[in-house]
């Protein structure tokens, strides 16, 4: 079923999940990997390319994402966690979701600032979203890695969160969004 039930979500709530998961392991990588290269070489540039055409998909799709979040309801955790661990669930997902459009909105900033267009995967650019300004440029860019960095420390403790629950609260957290087994034929 694509749609979210309240025992767990939906086919498409899932697949969104773990499509961003990959993309933010793609947009990390390519931006990590880009510094094996001299500055100026096609390598590199296609690398950076790629971290802002994989940032700027996690945009488009954290919008798909959030309208497919509430067009059904939330499936129940069991058995259901404290009010304290509830909020604090809350509270990381708000902070997930902050980061997956914040971060490619800054990333766009940095290149509008910087007088660039942003690229999409070669076949587009996407407008300046700011005037020209080389010292806000500097400014939005040294946040936008200071957050990329507090990144992993964001996606790391929402797995490390789903595996406990998992593993020592023995809750549905993460079989919830788990693709769901297929009966044996």
């Amino acid at each position: 079923m694509w749609k979210n039930s309240t025992e767990r979500y939906g086919s498409l709530q899932i697949a969104l999940h773990w499509l961003m998961l990959v993309l933010i392991v793609a947009v990390y990588a390519a931006v990590l990997l880009h510094e094996a290269y001299p500055k100026g070489s096609d390598p590199r540039k296609l690398l950076m390319m790629l971290h802002f055409s994989f940032g700027i998909t996690v945009l488009a799709l954290v919008v798909v994402r959030i309208a497919a979040r509430f067009s059904g309801p939330t499936p129940r955790i069991v058995p259901a966690p404290a009010a304290a661990a509830d909020m604090v669930s809350r509270l990381m997902h708000l902070a997930l979701y902050a980061f997956m459009i914040g971060m490619p909105i800054a990333g766009w900033l940095v290149f509008s600032a910087e007088g660039k267009a942003v690229p999409f995967f070669g076949i587009a650019e996407l407008p300046q979203l700011i005037a020209e300004n080389e010292d806000l440029a500097e400014t939005i860019e040294d946040w936008h890695k200071d957050i990329g960095e507090f990144g992993y420390y964001l996606i790391g403790l929402h797995a490390i969160a789903a595996l406990y629950h998992h593993y020592f609260v023995k809750d549905n957290t993460l079989a919830r969004m788990l693709p769901a087994k297929r009966d044996a034929a």
